[in-house]
């Protein structure tokens, strides 16, 4: 009786450390899949982050901070490592990159104001959301404007004196200037403001260390080509100013620089380079190639996209696609911004609306003009 009960007792022994040990191999599994699980979610939040994050929360300037306080870049967020590190070397150019994102999120929407997507921002974060995840036309565009807005900000800042590490443009004198006319002023430098963005903007794509061939080094090549169109249509459209002196204006002597284009003409530029962007693919040998070889390859100022834009038509959380839904529209255009085209064929609803307008403006001496305010109900339609 004993021996069977010692056998009992054994037996029921094996079977509990083996349940032991099974639960703490599932407990050890589990943990293992909840770490992989948050480093996962960490990496696509990193991924979701960007640099342009800095135009949505505004940067204070470096000599705001109090001694002791915590340095101005651990707060600044969407930055890569090698952007985090150019941030502590020049703290002082980080507002004018945040001035750089904004003003090419203005010229983005400014472009595509009467298109389907018309670069809306969605949150502080990721900025344009999900649909930045495709390597589309529109993303081409986004990229190349935004790096072209850094060189536009930087640039300006080093000729107005803002920051300690560049001043005037150094640019030599044009060969086609008239010999009497000074070469000198303080110029743009456009220089210093390419090479920056290109070290600043280009430094997340640069950590990346994809499989040769992969679509992921496809979307890094696309974006630092896109980047380079960018910083290129600024330098391209740079040209010479003058200044005329002289008594009562003669225009006697001139005095020349070198200046930044209106960034309205460098969004032109980038535009047209978007209706004629190149469709690419990643070759075997980790170089992106042109899909139809019937077209003339792209130089680096042209915009390049590897994937086709998604139907911009309806709200689409998996593709980042806000819809046109309450969308205005015009009633008698037949372009894109016409309600046949950006109603998707849904057909659209119209109300009236008061717009008030300055009229009836006259001059007095001296020197203001006084204007009536007159108001006007017009039709206007939006999309179903």
């Amino acid at each position: 009786m004993q021996g069977a009960l010692s056998w009992s007792l054994s037996v029921q022994g094996l079977f509990q450390g083996r349940r032991s040990r099974e639960k703490r191999t599932m407990t050890g599994t589990r943990l293992l899949l909840t770490v992989a699980l948050l480093c996962s979610c960490t990496q696509l939040l990193a991924e979701a982050n960007s640099w342009w994050s800095l135009a949505m929360n505004p940067v204070q300037r470096p000599e705001m901070y109090i001694i002791g306080a915590q340095p101005v870049c651990s707060q600044l967020p969407g930055l890569s490592p090698g952007q985090r590190k150019l941030c502590q070397l020049y703290q002082e150019h980080m507002v004018y990159i945040g001035e750089g994102a904004k003003n090419a999120i203005k010229e983005c929407q400014y472009q595509f104001r009467q298109r389907r997507w018309n670069c809306s921002t969605v949150d502080n974060t990721s900025v344009f959301g999900r649909v930045m995840k495709i390597g589309s036309r529109e993303t081409a565009f986004t990229y190349a404007v935004s790096a072209a807005g850094v060189v536009n900000a930087i640039s300006r800042a080093c000729r107005e004196g803002e920051l300690s590490t560049c001043g005037c443009s150094r640019t030599a004198r044009p060969k086609d200037l008239p010999r009497d006319w000074l070469w000198g002023g303080c110029g743009d430098n456009v220089e210093y403001g390419y090479r920056f963005a290109k070290e600043f903007v280009d430094a997340r794509e640069r950590e990346k260390n994809y499989a040769k061939g992969s679509e992921e080094q496809a979307r890094t090549l696309m974006n630092l080509q896109n980047n380079e169109a960018g910083r290129r249509a600024v330098y391209k459209l740079a040209d010479v100013a003058c200044k005329c002196h002289g008594v009562s204006g003669s225009c006697s002597l001139k005095t020349c620089w070198l200046q930044l284009a209106d960034f309205r003409k460098v969004g032109d530029l980038l535009k047209e380079k978007y209706d004629s962007a190149a469709a690419m693919r990643i070759s075997r040998k980790g170089k992106l190639e042109l899909v139809n070889n019937r077209f003339n390859s792209p130089t680096q100022e042209d915009l390049v996209y590897i994937d086709p834009s998604p139907d911009y038509c309806l709200r689409n959380e998996t593709t980042g696609s806000l819809g046109t839904q309450g969308r205005l529209c015009n009633k008698t255009s037949e372009g894109m911004d016409g309600c046949e085209l950006m109603c998707c064929g849904r057909g659209y609803d119209q109300f009236k609306s008061i717009q008030v307008e300055r009229c009836h403006c006259k001059f007095h001496w001296c020197c203001f003009v006084k204007c009536k305010k007159c108001t006007e109900i017009v039709d206007q339609y939006v999309c179903k």
